[in-house]
């Protein structure tokens, strides 16, 4: 069965456009519900949302729906996706749901399911409950109809949880720290979590309307936060997205840090503390060749999965390793969360800073990225890569790369491109070899 609906992180799309609407959601929250009622305990399942204006419809859709099939719901209102998934599992819920579009601009909205154990859920349950989107779903009996409350302690909950992954014999005093929470779910949980534990706190992004999550803020849109740290003469910047799943550091200079170097960061003080498992780290195909070369010379390995962090989480739990993310900068530390937390890593960053007591420009450049250039070329239909003058182009070019770099060429999960990167150890061949793929990928979508 082909995948109609959920793409490589749930449900998403333009809110009240097929899929993104009220009924939609309403069916999804049966479908889930029903799958998750095993057993005769009284079920339950937490939802959490980021600050988009369509999460009250979506929300209010999606309690109808699991209500609708006898479970009940408890509702946390704006809280970061993590920590719904760190909620569902402690409060022994059947399931956890976020509403959020991650980092997509505010007319986006997207449904995240997480299981009991506080796991994304497998290609498996959601193939069954995308079936179940096409039937006619059994509805509760009138006295089994669920009920629904609010827990308005679930941010205090979460910031306590957060602080718990801080080393325990450090403090944040004397760092002044700008937090750029993108106007969305963790616009107050990241900065209470820095202040309680010592911070001087610069927040911005922290203002939420409704329309301005990820609007020209945030991990994908760092300007704000680069220059904000400069103008305050802040010891770093830490950038979140819209549900703080990812993180993007800037240094003192106001130059930005990706998810490699964070990475490498990371592994390396686990390494050197004896607590890094899997001997290594986990990534995508997009990860720099630099990190794989430093990782390499410092004994820990690479390995790689294709985009997406539920598939790096998944290598991740098969092999053992407790160190995950990808380049954009969702970071997955398993020792402290069940799915990627910009906020946990973050204060990994900051512990890290704490013990060295250099400059955060010095701390955070691990490695020199050899060069690397990515490209999207936007198509309206057909399957442009199966292409035989494209195929040509791509050999030729996987040819011109080999043993000195690198070539990923994939359609994206979430919208009609194609992405295009290369990397290797000369930028103009990069440059070049990107160009005539997107030129041949462009000419076969025409």
């Amino acid at each position: 069965m082909s995948r109609t609906y959920f793409g490589t992180d749930g449900i998403r799309g333009r809110t009240n456009q097929w899929p993104m609407t009220a009924e939609l959601a309403m069916k999804v929250g049966m479908a889930a519900g029903k799958h998750f009622k095993r057993g005769t305990h009284r079920h339950r399942v937490v939802i959490g949302k980021d600050t988009r204006l369509s999460g009250y419809m979506v929300e209010n859709a999606l309690v109808a729906g699991f209500t609708a099939v006898g479970m009940d719901v408890v509702q946390f209102g704006p809280i970061p996706t993590p920590a719904v998934a760190l909620l569902a599992h402690s409060m022994r819920a059947d399931l956890g749901v976020m509403i959020s579009a991650s980092h997509n601009p505010y007319f986006d909205n997207g449904i995240k399911l997480f299981g009991p154990d506080g796991y994304k859920l497998s290609d498996e349950d959601e193939m069954k409950i995308e079936a179940m989107l096409e039937q006619e779903i059994p509805l509760a009996a009138s006295q089994d109809i669920g009920r629904a409350r609010r827990v308005e302690d679930a941010r205090g909950r979460y910031i306590h949880a957060v602080k718990s992954s801080f080393p325990a014999d450090l403090r944040l005093d004397g760092l002044k720290i700008v937090v750029d929470c993108a106007n969305g779910a963790a616009y107050q949980v990241a900065p209470s979590a820095f202040w309680e534990l010592g911070a001087e706190v610069v927040a911005i992004g922290v203002t939420p309307n409704g329309i301005n999550i990820n609007d020209r803020c945030g991990s994908t849109a760092p300007q704000l936060l680069q220059e904000s740290v400069v103008s305050a003469g802040a010891d770093i910047g830490i950038a979140l997205d819209g549900d703080a799943d990812r993180l993007i550091v800037v240094d003192e200079h106001g130059a930005i840090v990706d998810g490699d170097q964070i990475m490498a960061l990371i592994a390396g003080n686990f390494a050197r503390a004896g607590t890094l498992r899997g001997g290594g780290l986990v990534a995508t195909v997009m990860s720099n060749l630099g990190l794989e070369r430093f990782l390499s010379g410092q004994g820990m390995a690479l390995e790689r999965t294709k985009v997406g962090d539920r598939y790096v989480l998944e290598r991740m739990r098969e092999g053992g390793f407790n160190v995950g993310g990808e380049q954009s900068g969702h970071m997955i530390l398993s020792d402290y969360a069940t799915t990627g937390d910009g906020t946990v890593a973050a204060l990994q960053v900051l512990a890290a800073l704490v013990r060295s007591g250099k400059p955060a420009s010095e701390v955070l450049h691990q490695f020199d990225p050899v060069p690397q250039l990515l490209k999207n070329v936007r198509f309206s239909g057909g399957k442009p890569l199966e292409h035989e003058d494209v195929k040509r182009v791509i050999a030729q070019a996987e040819a011109e790369l080999n043993g000195s770099g690198r070539l990923v060429i994939r359609p994206s999960g979430t919208e009609p491109v194609i992405r295009v990167m290369a990397e290797g150890d000369r930028e103009d061949q990069v440059k070049d070899v990107v160009e005539r793929i997107c030129d041949a990928v462009a000419k076969a979508a025409a």
